[in-house]
């Protein structure tokens, strides 16, 4: 990176180029189509879920709250950043603008920490309900639901805000091609005119908490739910316990996976092409699997889901 002062020979960047995947004309168009149906099957599959645990008032319990409020967020999370993927790849100029880049950053950031903290609570959820299942009913209550699901909500739109404020207030003085599929940070700094050590640290410190945090609260709590399911003396009570537990560690594990390799280890210098193929990870293929998970896994979200379907039949 640059740390001289900025150039002043070059105009201020107003916008910047995604080149996303550049390649022949007929991959862009196949993988626009890939892309396409990815993010169509992604938004049908999570819709479908939040239609059904809307539909059925036996499905009003914690639980399934945290479920519905994960897979509404799943839709606005790969919708922050397909849809100008999509774009892209049928535009040859590949641009975005300057406010529609930090705009993106901002939702796909705060989006994506709001998907942390959902995971921790759905993860401290299930162990007030298996760990203390007799006094679940009364900590568990309607209103403390709530109150964590908006405090999910507000506290992952305001983690990253005063990094995501000091990186745009930074001079972008050319030149303004960003090598990713989405406005990321690490390409932010690399393409800024001037050096911002302290920027740089304060956004890959709270990245690096609201990961490491969250994996480790939800790593914490699943060891005190393993361990109490084998003191159960009731195989099928420990069959059922880890059923309903499987499917939140499944997403956690596809979610975190890549997540953790892109942006807690930003100084192993990763190729262009791994963060792109890290990042569509989390940002499209879990979201994809996400229903799939949970409705395979659930014979109460499976049943919801064929009185959703039916309802539709019908009209």
């Amino acid at each position: 990176m640059n740390t001289s002062e900025p150039d002043s020979s070059f105009p201020f960047v107003r916008e910047f180029i995604l080149l996303d995947f550049s390649c022949e004309w007929k991959i862009q168009i196949l993988l626009f189509s890939l892309f396409l149906t990815t993010y169509a099957l992604t938004i049908t599959g999570n819709g479908s879920i939040v239609r059904a645990l809307w539909c059925d008032q036996r499905l009003h319990i914690p639980m399934y709250i945290f479920l519905g409020n994960f897979s509404f967020l799943e839709i606005w999370y790969v919708s922050s950043t397909v849809p100008k993927m999509l774009v892209n790849f049928l535009s040859d100029k590949k641009t975005i603008s300057f406010v529609g880049c930090f705009f993106q950053f901002n939702f796909f950031f705060s989006l994506g920490t709001t998907e942390c903290l959902l995971l921790a609570t759905m993860a401290f959820d299930r162990y007030l309900a298996i760990c203390h299942p007799l006094h679940y009913p009364n900590i568990m209550t309607g209103h403390l639901c709530t109150k964590l699901v908006i405090i999910c909500w507000v506290c992952g739109f305001l983690w990253f805000l005063i990094p995501i404020i000091l990186i745009s207030q930074m001079p972008f003085c050319g030149p303004n091609i960003i090598d990713h599929v989405v406005c990321d940070p690490g390409p932010l700094f690399a393409l800024a005119c001037v050096s911002a050590p302290k920027t740089q640290l304060l956004c890959y410190t709270l990245s690096s908490l609201v990961i490491f945090g969250n994996f480790l609260f939800i790593l914490g709590s699943y060891t005190l739910v393993l361990l109490a399911v084998l003191r159960m003396p009731s195989a099928n009570g420990r069959r059922k316990a880890f059923s309903t537990c499987g499917s939140h560690l499944a997403v956690v594990s596809l979610f975190y996976g890549s997540l953790m390799v892109m942006y807690v280890s930003p100084g192993l210098g990763h190729s262009a092409g791994m963060q792109k193929v890290a990042t569509l990870f989390y940002a499209m293929v879990t979201p994809l699997f996400n229903p799939l998970i949970y409705s395979l896994r659930n014979k109460e979200i499976k049943a919801a889901l064929r009185k959703v379907l039916g309802s539709f039949n019908t009209i």
